[in-house]
């Protein structure tokens, strides 16, 4: 029988049946609330992954436009009462578009240069010297994809086209809690290094021994969540070799930390992976949930600052890690949090949604930002970087991740 989807992993039939149409995640989804469309919605989608079941059906130009248009935020899968696995039916749909021949070569080639350079470090060390020129020349970029491309660039020190974390680092607390890896990620330790810095430093101060292996390059988080299967795996498979040996693996990525996780099933049907790539995201952990989960050992000294917090979305809704954050962030003396209005709604960054798909992410950034401000914050805490840098572009205020906010209140500093 001939379907729209091929034999490779089409999106399972008992997880699509699960969903009752009740409507539940239509308030949390960011696409459903800017293109108003049925078939932008969750429900639309899971309808049009079973009607790609039916014999004689194909991709069609419906069908691609309204997957592209899906952030994979994954905010339905926390609003959802029957436990839908939407993450995993997109997971499996999104590589059927890209090896059928539903697009067009340009198309092919924008997102395959997007891949060539965000997730290589070395390449992105290359354009520091030029980063802070990037958005003054956004307005003149020709198409709205370009524009956002540059708008988007971090104004990034100098220091970042050389700085390189020590490959090892030793602890000097009271009690030695044991050896982690740390993954570094590809755009967060060229534009973000100071926050990789800033974990690492905590990290050490609480008790571990922190290994900050530099390679490989790229866990391959963008690529997975973009359908772009074979690479993603590939990386998957360096990263699994790279970091098995150790304990855990501890995240600062939102993104990373989700896909990390995930190689388990991603995997599961590879005879020679299946076995240790389940037992590598068994210790995959998010560095606030290893914080969490143990009592502080180093001194908070007061940080006098109002931070509202933003949940990015493979932190909050990926992972369901929301309240390890908050309770770190409220242990700093005299820092006070506040909570936005939408918080479940998706920033517009979404891995590369906004060079994508720029019209629709300049909406959502402009209604986060909105929610943010109306708080009264003087500053934003947000775990991922490209949530720093989509809310960045649409709020004018200092954006921190939580890791550099502890790591200021225990060396008794400020921002």
């Amino acid at each position: 029988m001939t379907t729209a989807w091929d034999e490779i992993h089409p999106p399972p039939l008992d997880l699509i049946r699960d969903c009752v149409h009740c409507g539940f995640c239509l308030p949390t989804c960011p696409s459903y609330a800017v293109f108003e469309d049925e078939m932008d919605s969750p429900r639309g989608r899971i309808l049009l992954m079973r009607i790609g079941h039916e014999e004689g059906e194909e991709i069609s130009p419906e069908m691609v436009t309204h997957f592209d248009r899906c952030l994979g935020c994954m905010a339905c899968v926390t609003a959802c009462p029957s436990g839908v696995q939407y993450d995993k039916l997109i997971e499996r749909t999104r590589p059927q578009l890209e090896r059928s021949d539903a697009r067009s070569w340009r198309e092919r080639a924008y997102r395959k240069a997007i891949f060539a350079l965000f997730t290589h470090p070395g390449r992105l060390r290359a354009l520091v010297p030029g980063s802070k020129l990037a958005p003054r020349l956004a307005p003149l970029a020709p198409s709205a994809r370009l524009r956002s491309l540059l708008a988007l660039a971090p104004p990034a020190s100098p220091l970042a086209a050389v700085r390189q974390l020590p490959r090892v680092k030793a602890t000097k607390a009271p009690v030695r809690r044991g050896t982690v890896a740390f993954m570094q990620g590809c755009i967060q330790r060229v534009f973000f290094g100071d926050v990789n810095a800033a974990t690492v430093r905590v990290l050490s101060a609480e008790g571990w021994e922190v290994h900050s292996p530099r390679a490989p390059r790229c866990c391959g988080a963008l690529q997975l969540h973009s359908g772009h299967e074979e690479e993603a795996l590939g990386l998957a498979k360096a990263t699994i070799a790279a970091y098995e040996r150790f304990d855990a693996i501890v995240a600062n990525v939102a993104g990373c930390g989700s896909a990390m996780k995930d190689y388990g099933h991603l995997l599961s049907d590879d005879a020679e992976w299946a076995e240790r790539a389940a037992a590598f995201s068994a210790k995959v952990v998010d560095v606030h949930e290893l914080l969490a989960a143990h009592e502080p050992q180093a001194v908070r000294h007061p940080l006098r600052l109002r931070a509202a917090y933003h949940d990015a979305c493979h932190l909050a809704h990926a992972q369901k890690v929301r309240a390890q954050p908050r309770e770190l962030l409220r242990a700093i003396p005299g820092l006070e949090l506040l909570e936005p209005a939408e918080w479940e709604l998706c920033c517009g960054s979404a891995g590369i949604y906004n060079l994508l798909q720029p019209e629709a992410a300049e909406q959502l950034g402009a209604r986060k930002a909105e929610n943010l401000r109306a708080t009264g914050a003087e500053a934003i805490a947000a775990a991922n970087p490209g949530c720093a840098l989509q809310i960045g572009r649409h709020l004018d205020l200092p954006i921190y991740h939580p890791m550099t906010l502890l790591d200021l209140s225990l060396r008794g500093a400020t921002p």
